[in-house]
């Protein structure tokens, strides 16, 4: 068990660590207005505590990636463990923090506004297509998995649609209602929920004494494939993922000071990551190695092994308790996936949102998309997610990247998490059935020169946007004055 409590204390030494160089390194302006207040509306941009905010944020990014990720990603063995704490610290809390951060400095804006003012126009379209694409998997993925899971809970007695059709329902009202109605007012709940479950299972592990392998790079996967690339795209959530770039705009609008983006959004990434290493340790240890998880994923998918794990560790009631938290997760990034479409088109197309009718024809398009696409096989939906929401990363990291470079700040703590993935989604997407299918050799040729071609285009643009002086942040001076 000591790669798996290492691991854990390793990624809370990095919060106490890294992120407060990544904080130091930005540059927190304490005295700057944040857009909860100089943009209000009461709707989306409302003042939150921090601890409202954080939980807020954990329940936005932590859909079912931190769990049925690392139970896919425990079939690797060890590796996982090590993918998570890396990536978590170095690659996923940098990239949250930065998209955040960066946020707040630009009125809350969202990915593909600010793709567009730091990389370029063109890129703001293809940021907008790429970010409601992923937004709409996630949120059709997210009312699959949990509507799966309260099924399984009620022994089928429960028709599925019963849960799709409640879940649907509740994803309408808090997509168009006020960010402090439903999200505000029950994810704090729903947050403590999570946080128990996966404590719960956490600690059964612990005094259980769980048979938790130990630290090996030997790839343990029962039909062979490889770590690279396809371990970065199993486990997303938990380590790095670009959904997190489209929901943290909905937190720097609701954030009172810039100081608190430490504990939001780097804090809450890995708070995730702790979550990602629990179920990772859970689905290594539970069912005698690696060739019996296999077959009960194969059985009954992640969910099976969801509700194995917590009843055998917690008992019926404790174990209900864990698949609610779990349930909780997916339920509440799906509502925030759909209502951060909304956010997205109406920026994108400069509708204001304080009527009820102009989030109603933004938002009702979206859910019977989304209700067309919960007719599509599941494994596919779910290819399709990990390749978009890893470009989604690097995109974001790569505007990170550029914001530091113009700044004359150490651009490379994005730069290199950012191009490591570019090598990944390229080489993924090159070698992949659901991509080119080509040969892996070929394939990892590409990826390398394709890379190698974005980076040399990302210096030139950023020399160029250095020497433009492209402004940082909007100007709030006279806000006060304004309103």
């Amino acid at each position: 068990m000591y790669t798996f409590l290492a691991g854990i204390v390793l990624l809370v030494i990095g919060y106490f660590t890294y992120g407060k160089f990544i904080e130091k390194m930005f540059g927190v302006k304490e005295s700057r207005p944040t857009p909860a207040y100089v943009n209000g509306d009461g709707v989306d941009y409302i003042p939150m505590s921090t601890p409202k905010n954080s939980l807020i944020q954990l329940l936005n990014i932590a859909g079912t990636g931190p769990v049925f990720g690392p139970i896919m990603g425990a079939l690797y063995g060890p590796a996982a463990f090590i993918w998570i704490v890396v990536g978590c610290i170095f690659a996923g809390a940098v990239h949250d923090y930065l998209t955040g951060m960066i946020s707040i400095r630009n009125r809350g804006a969202h990915l593909p506004e600010l793709a567009s003012k730091f990389l370029g126009k063109v890129m703001k379209h293809v940021v907008n297509g790429f970010a409601v694409l992923l937004l709409l998997l996630v949120g059709t993925v997210f009312v699959s998995t949990p509507a799966s899971l309260l099924h399984l809970l009620a022994d089928g007695r429960v028709a599925l649609w019963i849960f799709i059709a409640f879940i649907f329902v509740y994803y309408i009202f808090a997509t168009l209602l006020p960010v402090d109605k439903i999200i505000g007012r029950f994810y704090p709940y729903f947050g403590a929920l999570l946080l128990l479950s996966a404590l719960g299972v956490g600690i059964g592990l612990v005094v259980t004494g769980a048979p938790i392998p130990e630290l090996s790079f030997q790839n343990f996967h029962p039909e062979g494939a490889a770590i690279f690339p396809l371990l970065f795209f199993t486990i997303s959530c938990g380590a790095l993922s670009g959904f997190h770039a489209t929901q943290t705009p909905i937190i720097s609008r609701t954030t009172r000071r810039e100081k608190e983006g430490r504990k939001i959004f780097y804090g809450m990434m890995i708070a995730e990551g702790i979550i990602a290493m629990i179920w990772a340790a859970a689905a290594m240890s539970m069912f005698s190695g690696y060739n019996g998880l296999n077959e009960i994923l194969a059985a009954g998918g992640p969910g099976a092994i969801v509700s194995e794990a917590s009843t055998t560790l917690l008992g019926a009631i404790g174990g209900t308790l864990a698949v609610l938290g779990v349930i909780v997760l997916p339920i509440t990034s799906g509502d925030t996936a759909f209502r951060s479409a909304r956010m997205i088109i109406a920026d994108y197309l400069k509708v204001a949102q304080k009527k009820l009718s102009s989030r109603l024809w933004i938002a009702l398009p979206l859910f019977v998309v989304s209700a067309v696409l919960t007719q599509i096989d599941f494994n596919l939906l779910w290819r399709y997610f990990n390749w978009a929401n890893q470009s989604t990363a690097v995109i974001a990291l790569f505007v990170g990247a550029m914001y530091l470079y113009i700044a004359r700040k150490n651009y490379f703590v994005a730069l290199i998490p950012g191009t490591f993935m570019l090598v990944m989604v390229i080489t993924y997407i090159l070698s992949q059935p659901i991509g080119f299918n080509l040969p892996m050799n070929i394939s990892w040729g590409g990826g390398f020169i394709g890379a190698a071609l974005l980076v040399v285009l990302f210096f030139k643009a950023a020399v160029k946007a250095r020497a433009n002086n492209i402004p940082l942040e909007v100007d709030v001076s006279d806000w006060k004055k304004a309103s």
